[in-house]
């Protein structure tokens, strides 16, 4: 689990999300809880990105901050393992 932290600003008709220390990670909703909702969403699929084009995660830095947004808090990105799957042709028999 990496812990990094979202930013939350109110502009005009809903709320700016970002991961601060993870920029690639940003979207916007209604309201707050639809701008976390998403934020964890958006955090998952440029991590997700990152890792398939071999990229490094950025380092989640305690210290980042921004000034402009109306409420930081942490942000959670779990990662997990498996070897369970199995791909199964599409015309298999049984």
């Amino acid at each position: 689990m990496l812990r990094y932290k979202a930013g939350y600003k109110y502009v005009g008709t809903g709320v700016h999300a970002q991961v601060l220390d993870f920029p690639a990670a940003i979207t916007w909703a209604q309201d707050l809880d639809g701008a976390r909702r998403l934020l964890g969403v958006a955090l998952v699929d440029v991590a997700e990105a990152a890792v398939e084009s071999g990229q490094t995660l950025p380092v989640p830095d305690p210290e980042v901050f921004d000034a402009e947004m109306d409420i930081e808090e942490p942000i959670y990105l779990h990662l997990r393992a498996s070897a369970g799957i199995r791909e199964v042709p599409t015309r298999a028999v049984f």
